[in-house]
């Protein structure tokens, strides 16, 4: 049987965490292997900034487990997994959790092929799901579909939130249509209703995950990264999007309403710009921790916290540098993976 037959479905990001989980980085995949000291600084000070909420996994190689722990510290809200893996973004060859209404958890096991085959090798990052949910003994659905986390997002009512870019790639689920996906999307996730955007932001490697660009703020309410600069990349990407979700209903019906966060200014490293996004945040139990960039983002920093505030005025917004792991591609989001409360 299907999770949705069995009254499963993907809650809410907000809703409440039994604990997150993160990946420890590995040099030997890193893009810039030469940052990989200031890349296990950001780490390390986004898992002690998520245990101030919730507990925390920390999924680390066996070599690795003791320079993890030199740069984590203690803590009665940190363990340490010793699970082999290739690349350190659990979002994306993590589980995603699924939950009953009387409190059931289960994990979606994905195929994960490393964003489309583009880095080699992801067989260790494949298996890790898998262990994950048999360490906790959760209940393990394998879908025949290749995903990754952060190209979805949950209202937590039965809409999804997802971009063309990236779930219709051939280079993921070659000769699926945009309702042969759906299709697997409602059977596992129970989702009613996928709202397409077309193009996540310019330059994402993911091919356009979603949780750079947008996310659910509420039922019915989206948040939406923007660029107001014409000759900005973005501004068309994003005019684009701003369109399709003023004119989209969720599950429910209900009309989307959109509230912006202003892009961070243009910032590149070794000429490659880099896609920095505020949207890249990650819900804990009780807050939000919000990726901020510094220097000439000073003043979009400041509005993107102040916008978070507006919308989730009972959480507390804790910041991080944003500019610590960025360079290989990701942030905060990207590294963690929330399991819904009600496993053990």
């Amino acid at each position: 049987m299907y999770p949705r037959e069995l009254k499963f479905s993907m809650p809410a990001e907000w809703a409440p965490h039994t604990r997150t989980l993160i990946s420890w980085p590995v040099q030997d995949s890193m893009v810039y292997p030469e940052d990989y000291e200031a890349v296990c600084q950001g780490y390390a000070e986004t898992i002690r900034a998520i245990a101030e909420f919730e507990p925390v996994a920390v999924v680390v190689n066996p070599d690795d487990l003791e320079l993890a722990r030199r740069h984590i510290g203690e803590g009665e809200r940190i363990e340490f997994l010793q699970i082999p893996h290739n690349d350190a973004w659990l979002r994306d060859n993590g589980p995603t959790f699924v939950a009953t209404p009387e409190g059931e958890v289960a994990g979606i096991n994905w195929q994960f092929n490393a964003w489309g085959g583009k880095y080699s090798p992801w067989d260790l990052d494949d298996a890790v799901a898998p262990q994950l949910l048999e360490h906790y003994g959760i209940r393990r659905f394998d879908a025949p579909l290749i995903l990754e986390g952060g190209s979805i997002h949950s209202d937590g009512e039965g809409t999804i939130l997802t971009t063309r870019e990236c779930l219709l790639n051939p280079n993921r689920n070659k000769g699926m249509s945009q309702e042969q996906i759906e299709e697997e999307l409602a059977r596992y996730l129970s989702a009613r209703r996928v709202i397409w955007l077309n193009n996540g932001l310019f330059g994402d490697e993911t091919d356009g995950h979603v949780d750079n660009v947008a996310c659910f703020a509420a039922p019915g309410k989206v948040l939406m990264q923007v660029c107001d600069d014409p000759e900005d990349e973005n501004y068309a990407i994003t005019q684009e999007n701003l369109a399709i979700l003023r004119e989209a209903t969720d599950a429910e019906g209900r009309p989307i309403e959109v509230l912006p966060i202003q892009q961070p200014p243009k910032t590149f490293y070794k000429g490659k710009r880099l896609t920095l996004s505020y949207l890249n945040f990650y819900f804990v139990n009780g807050g939000i921790i919000l990726p901020v960039f510094g220097g000439e983002a000073a003043e979009t920093d400041r509005l993107a916290e102040e916008a978070l505030q507006r919308a989730f005025p009972n959480l507390r917004i804790r910041t991080v540098n944003g500019m610590a792991i960025i360079r290989e591609g990701g942030n905060v989001h990207c590294t963690t993976q929330q399991m819904a409360a009600g496993a053990r």
